[in-house]
């Protein structure tokens, strides 16, 4: 069964090693087989990496789009021991993206490491709505 991905206008989507854009219009896509897809919504790029849990987020896409966990598998460890160090409550989020890695099972990797930001994110409100001197 054939994935349907609709595009607006100028969106982007990563298939594989491939980055597509959509023309003006928008576009239906029906893609079949098995490589790594990323609609540009779910894209982490280096320059918006700018916390911990983007970070980690951004080394399990690496390994998504690879394939493989060579390429980020030291800075992978670093990270996750750093975030583990500033917010032990992290713990069990990062459990489940290492699980699915060893599994080889990137993608869901990656969808426990969406839940990881959207963790960081509730952690960082905690912490500037009781420190209201902390910009947010």
């Amino acid at each position: 069964m054939a994935l349907k991905v609709e595009l607006k206008p100028g969106e982007k989507l990563i298939i594989g090693e491939s980055m597509i854009t959509n023309g003006n219009h928008r576009a239906r896509l029906f893609i079949e087989g098995s490589a790594p897809i990323l609609r540009e919504k779910d894209i982490q790029t280096v320059d918006s990496a700018d916390s911990p849990a983007k970070r980690i987020y951004l080394a399990v896409q690496i390994m998504y789009l690879e394939q493989k966990t060579d390429t980020v598998r030291d800075e992978y460890f670093k990270l996750i021991g750093q975030i583990i160090e500033a917010a032990p409550s992290t713990v069990p989020y990062v459990t489940e993206i290492s699980k699915f890695i060893i599994a080889g099972n990137f993608y869901k990797a990656l969808k426990e490491a969406r839940k990881l930001i959207d963790y960081e994110r509730t952690l960082i409100g905690h912490v500037s709505a009781s420190n209201p001197s902390l910009p947010e």
